[in-house]
């Protein structure tokens, strides 16, 4: 199941507070700028900085293709 496209509007990095990429398929949320994944459990965002998982520069790279392969655009 997605996310509501109406909390999706209002969902931001908790650390920097910009926009994030959704990742419907794989259950998380991205935040380019800090590479940083945040997981999405039974549909809930889990936004906890302490939470979140730190990305490498391999991943990273790999998320970004991901996104433009897929035509994901930030959520606000």
């Amino acid at each position: 199941m997605a996310l509501d496209p109406k909390l999706l509007e209002i969902l931001a990095c908790p650390e920097d507070k910009g926009p994030l990429l959704y990742f419907a398929s794989s259950h998380f949320l991205y935040n380019p700028r800090l590479k940083r994944k945040y997981r999405i459990d039974d549909d809930v965002p889990q936004m906890l900085i302490d939470e979140a998982t730190a990305v490498d520069a391999a991943e990273h790279a790999l998320l970004l293709a991901q996104a433009l392969r897929d035509g994901l655009k930030p959520n606000f």
